[in-house]
Protein backbone atom coordinates (compact mmCIF):
# COMPACT_ATOMS: atom_id res chain seq x y z
CA UNK A 1 0.00 0.00 0.00
CA UNK A 2 2.94 2.35 0.69
CA UNK A 3 4.26 1.61 -2.48
CA UNK A 4 1.46 1.94 -4.38
CA UNK A 5 0.47 5.53 -2.38
CA UNK A 6 3.92 6.35 -3.44
CA UNK A 7 4.23 5.90 -6.76
CA UNK A 8 0.35 7.68 -6.97
CA UNK A 9 1.70 10.84 -5.72
CA UNK A 10 4.94 11.15 -7.60
CA UNK A 11 2.45 10.64 -10.47
CA UNK A 12 0.93 13.33 -9.61
CA UNK A 13 3.29 15.80 -8.92
CA UNK A 14 4.90 14.57 -12.10
CA UNK A 15 1.51 15.79 -13.80
CA UNK A 16 1.15 18.90 -12.14
CA UNK A 17 4.54 19.74 -13.37
CA UNK A 18 3.75 18.74 -16.96
CA UNK A 19 1.11 20.95 -16.65
CA UNK A 20 3.18 23.99 -15.86
CA UNK A 21 5.67 23.52 -17.94
CA UNK A 22 2.96 22.81 -21.47
CA UNK A 23 1.29 26.58 -19.90
CA UNK A 24 4.78 27.98 -19.55
CA UNK A 25 5.67 27.41 -23.07
CA UNK A 26 7.64 24.13 -22.83
CA UNK A 27 10.44 23.93 -21.59
CA UNK A 28 12.35 26.49 -22.98
CA UNK A 29 10.63 29.02 -21.38
CA UNK A 30 9.55 26.81 -18.12
CA UNK A 31 12.85 28.53 -16.09
CA UNK A 32 10.77 31.71 -16.45
CA UNK A 33 8.27 33.99 -15.34
CA UNK A 34 6.16 32.39 -12.02
CA UNK A 35 3.14 34.41 -12.33
CA UNK A 36 1.41 31.11 -13.74
CA UNK A 37 3.00 28.85 -10.59
CA UNK A 38 1.52 31.69 -8.48
CA UNK A 39 -2.36 31.50 -10.09
CA UNK A 40 -1.71 27.66 -10.16
CA UNK A 41 -0.70 27.99 -6.40
CA UNK A 42 -4.37 29.59 -5.49
CA UNK A 43 -6.72 27.54 -7.54
CA UNK A 44 -4.84 24.41 -6.59
CA UNK A 45 -4.85 25.14 -2.59
CA UNK A 46 -8.14 26.50 -2.69
CA UNK A 47 -9.55 23.02 -4.20
CA UNK A 48 -7.28 20.34 -3.07
CA UNK A 49 -6.01 21.85 -0.19
CA UNK A 50 -2.32 22.34 1.74
CA UNK A 51 0.82 20.51 -0.30
CA UNK A 52 0.49 22.89 -3.42
CA UNK A 53 2.37 26.16 -2.34
CA UNK A 54 4.53 28.05 -5.03
CA UNK A 55 7.55 26.31 -3.61
CA UNK A 56 6.11 23.07 -3.80
CA UNK A 57 5.48 23.97 -7.46
CA UNK A 58 8.30 24.79 -8.97
CA UNK A 59 9.67 21.79 -7.22
CA UNK A 60 7.48 19.49 -9.26
CA UNK A 61 8.31 21.55 -12.05
CA UNK A 62 11.75 21.05 -11.74
CA UNK A 63 10.65 17.37 -10.77
CA UNK A 64 8.76 16.22 -14.39
CA UNK A 65 12.05 18.12 -16.27
CA UNK A 66 14.17 15.20 -14.35
CA UNK A 67 12.06 13.05 -15.22
CA UNK A 68 12.08 13.92 -18.77
CA UNK A 69 15.67 13.31 -19.21
CA UNK A 70 16.16 10.05 -17.20
CA UNK A 71 13.55 7.62 -15.67
CA UNK A 72 13.22 8.37 -12.20
CA UNK A 73 12.99 5.72 -9.19
CA UNK A 74 9.22 5.28 -8.04
CA UNK A 75 11.22 3.15 -4.49
CA UNK A 76 12.12 6.63 -2.83
CA UNK A 77 9.47 8.74 -1.37
CA UNK A 78 8.56 12.68 -2.79
CA UNK A 79 10.41 13.21 0.62
CA UNK A 80 13.54 12.25 -1.03
CA UNK A 81 13.49 13.98 -4.02
CA UNK A 82 12.29 17.72 -2.27
CA UNK A 83 15.85 16.86 -1.12
CA UNK A 84 16.91 16.01 -4.09
CA UNK A 85 15.32 19.01 -6.04
CA UNK A 86 17.41 21.32 -4.17
CA UNK A 87 20.74 20.10 -6.13
CA UNK A 88 21.60 21.64 -9.09
CA UNK A 89 24.12 18.88 -10.95
CA UNK A 90 22.07 16.73 -12.73
CA UNK A 91 24.54 13.95 -12.40
CA UNK A 92 24.29 14.67 -8.99
CA UNK A 93 20.84 14.16 -8.67
CA UNK A 94 21.06 11.09 -10.28
CA UNK A 95 23.43 9.53 -7.94
CA UNK A 96 21.62 9.87 -4.96
CA UNK A 97 18.85 8.35 -6.41
CA UNK A 98 20.47 5.33 -7.43
CA UNK A 99 22.31 4.97 -3.99
CA UNK A 100 19.03 5.56 -2.34
CA UNK A 101 17.46 3.06 -4.12
CA UNK A 102 20.58 0.34 -3.77
CA UNK A 103 20.61 0.94 -0.18
CA UNK A 104 17.16 2.22 0.92
CA UNK A 105 18.32 4.87 2.40
CA UNK A 106 15.79 7.12 5.02
CA UNK A 107 15.61 11.17 3.78
CA UNK A 108 17.85 11.61 7.16
CA UNK A 109 20.32 8.70 5.58
CA UNK A 110 20.36 10.49 2.22
CA UNK A 111 20.47 13.81 3.78
CA UNK A 112 23.65 13.40 5.76
CA UNK A 113 24.84 11.37 2.25
CA UNK A 114 24.60 14.81 0.44
CA UNK A 115 25.98 16.56 3.42
CA UNK A 116 29.03 15.03 3.72
CA UNK A 117 29.31 15.38 -0.29
CA UNK A 118 29.75 12.18 -1.41
CA UNK A 119 29.12 12.98 -4.70
CA UNK A 120 32.11 15.23 -4.77
CA UNK A 121 34.37 12.40 -3.32
CA UNK A 122 33.72 10.02 -5.96
CA UNK A 123 36.72 9.57 -8.30
CA UNK A 124 36.25 11.53 -11.50
CA UNK A 125 36.41 8.78 -13.65
CA UNK A 126 33.50 7.53 -11.81
CA UNK A 127 31.73 10.67 -12.59
CA UNK A 128 32.80 10.30 -16.21
CA UNK A 129 31.02 6.75 -16.31
CA UNK A 130 28.07 7.59 -14.27
CA UNK A 131 27.40 11.10 -16.59
CA UNK A 132 27.67 8.60 -19.76
CA UNK A 133 24.52 6.23 -17.94
CA UNK A 134 25.52 3.32 -20.06
CA UNK A 135 24.84 0.13 -18.81
CA UNK A 136 27.75 -1.71 -20.98
CA UNK A 137 30.39 0.39 -18.61
CA UNK A 138 31.93 -1.93 -16.80
CA UNK A 139 32.76 -0.40 -13.51
CA UNK A 140 35.75 -1.64 -10.85
CA UNK A 141 35.93 -1.56 -7.49
CA UNK A 142 37.61 1.40 -7.30
CA UNK A 143 34.92 3.38 -8.96
CA UNK A 144 33.01 3.84 -5.74
CA UNK A 145 35.38 4.06 -2.75
CA UNK A 146 34.93 7.92 -1.94
CA UNK A 147 37.58 10.48 -1.79
CA UNK A 148 38.28 10.94 1.04
CA UNK A 149 35.50 8.39 3.15
CA UNK A 150 34.25 10.10 6.13
CA UNK A 151 34.06 8.68 9.80
CA UNK A 152 32.63 10.66 12.87
CA UNK A 153 35.88 11.07 15.05
CA UNK A 154 33.33 10.82 18.14
CA UNK A 155 35.83 11.14 20.71
CA UNK A 156 37.61 13.95 19.28
CA UNK A 157 40.89 12.39 19.88
CA UNK A 158 43.82 14.95 18.80
CA UNK A 159 45.53 12.45 18.04
CA UNK A 160 44.71 9.35 15.55
CA UNK A 161 46.67 6.04 16.02
CA UNK A 162 46.10 2.61 14.32
CA UNK A 163 44.28 1.45 17.08
CA UNK A 164 42.43 4.33 17.73
CA UNK A 165 41.13 4.27 13.83
CA UNK A 166 40.74 0.92 14.00
CA UNK A 167 38.84 1.68 16.72
CA UNK A 168 36.17 4.07 15.41
CA UNK A 169 36.09 1.59 11.62
CA UNK A 170 34.65 -1.25 14.05
CA UNK A 171 32.22 0.82 16.07
CA UNK A 172 30.43 1.98 12.85
CA UNK A 173 31.53 -1.37 10.26
CA UNK A 174 28.22 -0.74 8.32
CA UNK A 175 28.78 2.72 7.86
CA UNK A 176 32.64 2.34 6.48
CA UNK A 177 31.49 -0.85 4.26
CA UNK A 178 29.06 1.52 2.66
CA UNK A 179 31.40 4.22 2.05
CA UNK A 180 33.67 1.57 0.53
CA UNK A 181 30.77 0.47 -2.21
CA UNK A 182 28.33 -1.78 -2.91
CA UNK A 183 28.97 -5.24 -1.93
CA UNK A 184 31.58 -5.10 0.75
CA UNK A 185 31.15 -7.92 3.97
CA UNK A 186 33.44 -8.08 7.11
CA UNK A 187 35.15 -11.21 7.31
CA UNK A 188 37.51 -10.34 10.16
CA UNK A 189 39.73 -7.88 11.63
CA UNK A 190 43.12 -8.79 13.41
CA UNK A 191 43.26 -11.54 10.70
CA UNK A 192 45.53 -13.99 11.88
CA UNK A 193 47.87 -15.73 9.00
CA UNK A 194 51.15 -17.94 9.30
CA UNK A 195 54.03 -16.90 6.80
CA UNK A 196 57.15 -19.22 7.44
CA UNK A 197 57.17 -19.68 11.05
CA UNK A 198 55.92 -16.31 12.20
CA UNK A 199 52.17 -15.27 12.38
CA UNK A 200 50.85 -11.79 10.85
CA UNK A 201 47.67 -10.18 11.70
CA UNK A 202 45.79 -8.42 8.74
CA UNK A 203 44.18 -4.87 10.11
CA UNK A 204 41.05 -5.99 8.52
CA UNK A 205 39.97 -8.39 6.17
CA UNK A 206 36.58 -7.98 3.79
CA UNK A 207 35.12 -9.63 1.07
CA UNK A 208 33.56 -8.01 -1.87
CA UNK A 209 30.21 -10.66 -3.11
CA UNK A 210 29.79 -8.31 -6.39
CA UNK A 211 33.29 -8.98 -7.29
CA UNK A 212 33.78 -12.30 -5.85
CA UNK A 213 37.10 -11.50 -4.10
CA UNK A 214 38.80 -10.68 -0.72
CA UNK A 215 39.50 -7.80 0.29
CA UNK A 216 42.73 -6.76 2.47
CA UNK A 217 42.43 -3.79 4.34
CA UNK A 218 45.83 -1.84 6.00
CA UNK A 219 45.84 0.97 8.08
CA UNK A 220 49.05 3.72 8.28
CA UNK A 221 48.91 7.17 10.15
CA UNK A 222 51.98 8.10 8.13
CA UNK A 223 52.63 8.99 4.21
CA UNK A 224 52.35 6.25 1.94
CA UNK A 225 55.52 4.49 1.62
CA UNK A 226 56.75 1.91 -0.66
CA UNK A 227 56.96 -0.88 2.14
CA UNK A 228 53.28 -0.66 2.66
CA UNK A 229 52.63 -1.98 -1.25
CA UNK A 230 54.83 -4.81 -0.23
CA UNK A 231 53.14 -5.91 2.80
CA UNK A 232 49.76 -5.38 1.76
CA UNK A 233 50.92 -7.69 -1.58
CA UNK A 234 52.11 -10.34 0.76
CA UNK A 235 49.09 -10.52 2.50
CA UNK A 236 46.77 -10.87 -0.46
CA UNK A 237 49.33 -13.44 -2.09
CA UNK A 238 48.49 -15.16 1.20
CA UNK A 239 44.55 -14.93 0.82
CA UNK A 240 45.11 -15.94 -2.84
CA UNK A 241 47.18 -18.55 -1.94
CA UNK A 242 45.20 -20.43 1.22
CA UNK A 243 41.58 -18.51 1.22
CA UNK A 244 40.28 -17.94 -2.58
CA UNK A 245 38.70 -20.63 -4.17
CA UNK A 246 39.30 -21.30 -7.60
CA UNK A 247 36.24 -19.59 -8.87
CA UNK A 248 37.07 -16.24 -7.12
CA UNK A 249 38.71 -13.27 -8.82
CA UNK A 250 42.21 -12.23 -7.25
CA UNK A 251 42.14 -10.83 -3.98
CA UNK A 252 42.47 -6.93 -3.63
CA UNK A 253 44.00 -4.65 -1.40
CA UNK A 254 43.47 -1.01 0.14
CA UNK A 255 45.38 1.03 1.93
CA UNK A 256 44.81 3.94 4.67
CA UNK A 257 47.15 6.30 4.78
CA UNK A 258 47.70 9.74 6.31
CA UNK A 259 49.57 11.40 3.43
CA UNK A 260 49.55 10.32 -0.14
CA UNK A 261 53.25 10.56 -2.05
CA UNK A 262 52.45 11.25 -5.46
CA UNK A 263 56.19 10.85 -6.34
CA UNK A 264 56.08 7.30 -5.22
CA UNK A 265 52.64 6.38 -6.99
CA UNK A 266 53.81 6.92 -10.37
CA UNK A 267 56.30 4.04 -9.34
CA UNK A 268 53.60 1.68 -8.12
CA UNK A 269 52.13 -0.42 -10.76
CA UNK A 270 49.81 -3.01 -9.33
CA UNK A 271 45.94 -1.79 -10.05
CA UNK A 272 44.92 -4.55 -7.46
CA UNK A 273 46.29 -1.57 -4.74
CA UNK A 274 44.35 1.19 -3.79
CA UNK A 275 45.31 3.90 -1.68
CA UNK A 276 44.21 6.77 0.37
CA UNK A 277 44.49 9.36 3.20
CA UNK A 278 42.67 10.86 5.85
CA UNK A 279 42.57 14.51 7.14
CA UNK A 280 40.97 14.98 10.80
CA UNK A 281 38.88 17.75 12.27
CA UNK A 282 36.80 18.11 15.83
CA UNK A 283 34.16 16.43 14.36
CA UNK A 284 35.28 13.88 11.97
CA UNK A 285 37.76 11.65 10.70
CA UNK A 286 38.57 11.84 6.97
CA UNK A 287 40.43 8.88 5.33
CA UNK A 288 40.98 8.41 1.27
CA UNK A 289 41.26 4.90 -0.23
CA UNK A 290 44.43 5.22 -2.19
CA UNK A 291 44.48 3.84 -5.38
CA UNK A 292 47.91 2.79 -6.86
CA UNK A 293 47.66 1.87 -10.58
Amino acid sequence: KDYSKNRSDLMTYYNVGRLIVEAQGGEARAKYGDRLIIEYSKKLTEELGKGYSVQNLKKMRKFYLLQKSSTLSSQISWSHYTELLKLRNEEEIYYYIKISSMYNLSVRELRDKIKSKEYERLDEETRKKLKENNRDIEYKVRDFIKHPVVLKNKYNAEEISEKYLKHLILEDMDQFLLQLGPGFTYVGNEYKIKIGDRYNYIDLLLFNYIYNCFVVVEFKVTEFKAEHIGQIKKYMSYIDKNLKTVNQDRTIGIVICKKDNEFLIQYCSDDRVYRTTFEISEETLRYVVLNCN
